[in-house]
């Protein structure tokens, strides 16, 4: 059968026929739509491609892939240059608001061979999209068997961190926490004690659903915005920080949960996102102001009890929570799973 790799560029083009269906019967989470790919690309310096891989008409295959440049400007793609030597690129297969999650998903009956020639597909798509001016290509945050498959001559291939998993255990959270050591267990539950009191005087509001319509996309996008400066962007950082307009459209999603508190005044204090699928919930998006700023001490752990209760109660088999900080994680139950980067240089591209 014929295969065949399309790329789309989401501020551009028509969602390639088709995705949604594929998104839909492999449970990829929100971040994958293609509206919200649009949305994210327009503000975004290292802007994403889709590519879709299709046998035939059927869709095996996905990748979201930035396209990387040097650091030309604070926040936008450059645009073309007219003179002078091309600007050098360099192709990142990444879900960037994924952490811990490949760029890349297959249809269910694709086996580890299959993945292997797929992959290798969507490396000479992207050679011939891109250009003389393409370097190499990096995937980032690959799990142990894509890694593999990715692996061969001439192919860097390192674990570079881990992921922090919870599976799926207990009845309740009260089992989770007799899980933990004595000393975790006494601080969360201080810790929820605290939040509960506020929440009794009226000092503190907590919301937390699907679907939400009572939120500010800008309010959200400053709170997450700062919450990253604050600590620190990776000097190799390929990311832009997410606008208004994109959160707006987010939090309204049946499939993304969030999580609010908000002071007696309304102001909002602390946000995480979480999202669904059959398989998985992902402890996604979490940023809280400083105390120092007027921010509430404690909500950090109020909000991992609450993703494990809503956890237990959707009955999926684990709980995501991304990279760092790995110290705290591992003392609420989280084990690490091991992240790959893969780094092929522009010769063996395809190879």
């Amino acid at each position: 059968m014929t295969v065949s790799v399309e790329i789309a560029d989401p501020r551009t083009e028509p969602e390639p026929h088709g995705w949604s269906g594929f998104r839909a019967a492999g449970g990829l989470p929100a971040v994958w739509d293609y509206d919200l790919l649009a949305l994210e690309s327009w503000a975004a310096r290292n802007p994403p491609l889709l590519l879709v891989v299709r046998e035939g008409t059927r869709i095996v295959a996905g990748a979201t892939v930035l396209v990387c440049r040097p650091r030309l400007r604070p926040a936008y793609a450059a645009p073309p240059r007219r003179r002078g030597a091309p600007v050098p690129l360099w192709a990142e297969v990444y879900q960037p608001w994924l952490s811990g999650f490949a760029g890349v998903a297959f249809a269910e009956d694709v086996d580890e061979p299959g993945t292997a020639e797929l992959l290798r597909r969507v490396e000479r798509a992207l050679a011939a999209r891109l250009g003389p001016r393409l370097l190499g290509v990096l995937y980032r945050a690959v799990d142990t068997t894509l890694a593999a498959a990715l692996a061969g001559r001439g192919r860097l291939v390192r674990q570079v961190d881990t992921v922090s998993v919870l599976a799926n255990t207990f009845g309740g959270e009260d089992d989770w926490l007799g899980s933990l050591s004595k000393s975790r267990r006494g601080s969360v539950r201080r810790s929820l004690r605290e939040v509960e009191r506020r929440v009794a005087s009226a000092r503190l509001v907590i919301r937390g659903g699907p679907a939400r319509d009572d939120l500010h996309g800008r309010e959200i996008a400053a709170l997450v915005n700062r919450h990253r400066a604050e600590r620190g962007v990776p000097r190799l950082e390929t990311r832009s920080p997410l606008l208004g307009s994109y959160f707006h459209r987010f939090v309204k999603r049946p499939d993304v949960h969030t999580l609010t508190y908000h002071d007696d005044e309304g102001r909002l204090l602390a946000l995480n996102t979480m999202l669904e699928n059959s398989r998985c919930l992902v402890k996604q998006h979490w940023a809280a102001l400083p105390p120092a700023d007027g921010g509430v001490r404690h909500l950090l752990f109020d909000s991992y009890a609450r993703a494990v209760r809503h956890m237990v109660s959707a009955g999926v088999a684990e709980l995501s929570a991304g990279r760092r900080p790995h110290d705290v994680k591992r003392s609420l139950g989280f084990a690490p799973r091991p992240v790959y980067g893969v780094a092929v240089p522009r010769p063996v591209m395809g190879r």
